[in-house]
């Protein structure tokens, strides 16, 4: 079913949408179907990145890496903002729909952020090689399509006209960067609080 889903939503994310709303299932269900399985992709990624393979900085021959135990640190925080990531960003579509006049369930508002997240989740594989051009180089077309998958989405799961999906898609979109930079002012205040990075020997 998983793997089904992520195909459709390359080959067809209108049909496929259609779909993953007939299945209705349940937050649980969702999680463990879907989210948790993509989630542990990125901090697995970036933990053997960082701890084993690590990075050069500028025209340096010093492979730099990070400690395992800081290294794990940081990939669990990773995997728990992205399932608290998901599931606010779920909560917070539930909350939106009321103001589009077709509020739906939770768990339906939750599988549509688990999905249109897709993309960036299965880019995050790419922490393998934690070398910062390259990461940010491989994110943007995977941003740009799990955009593209929120716009067709939306008219979709919340069962609301296109015009009506784009309006509520831009003010999600809008909603998620304030989230994001929310984020990085936390991992701002964790690194104040003893999470700096330390350099492995």
């Amino acid at each position: 079913m998983l793997l089904s889903h992520i195909v459709g939503l390359f080959k067809d994310p209108e049909s496929e949408w259609k779909k993953i709303r007939k299945e209705n299932c349940s937050v649980g269900k969702c999680y463990c179907s879907h989210v948790l399985l993509l989630a542990v992709i990125p901090p697995l990624s970036f933990f053997i990145g960082l701890s084993q393979v690590g990075w050069t900085v500028g025209s340096s021959n010093v492979v730099e890496k990070l400690t395992v135990l800081i290294a794990l640190t940081y990939s669990i925080l990773m995997f728990i903002s992205i399932l608290v990531g998901i599931f606010s960003m779920g909560a917070m579509v539930y909350w939106m729909s009321k103001t589009y006049g077709e509020q739906q369930a939770l768990p339906r508002c939750i599988g549509l952020a688990a999905y249109s997240l897709t993309p960036i989740l299965l880019i995050g594989i790419m922490g393998i090689y934690p070398i910062l051009w390259l990461n940010m180089l491989a994110s943007l077309p995977a941003l740009a399509y799990s955009i593209y998958l929120l716009y067709t989405g939306v008219p979709v799961m919340m069962g609301i006209s296109k015009d009506r999906g784009f309006l509520f898609s831009s003010a999600v979109l809008a909603a998620g960067l304030v989230m994001l930079v929310a984020m990085m002012v936390v991992t701002v205040i964790l690194w104040d609080f003893g999470l700096a990075p330390r350099y492995a020997n």
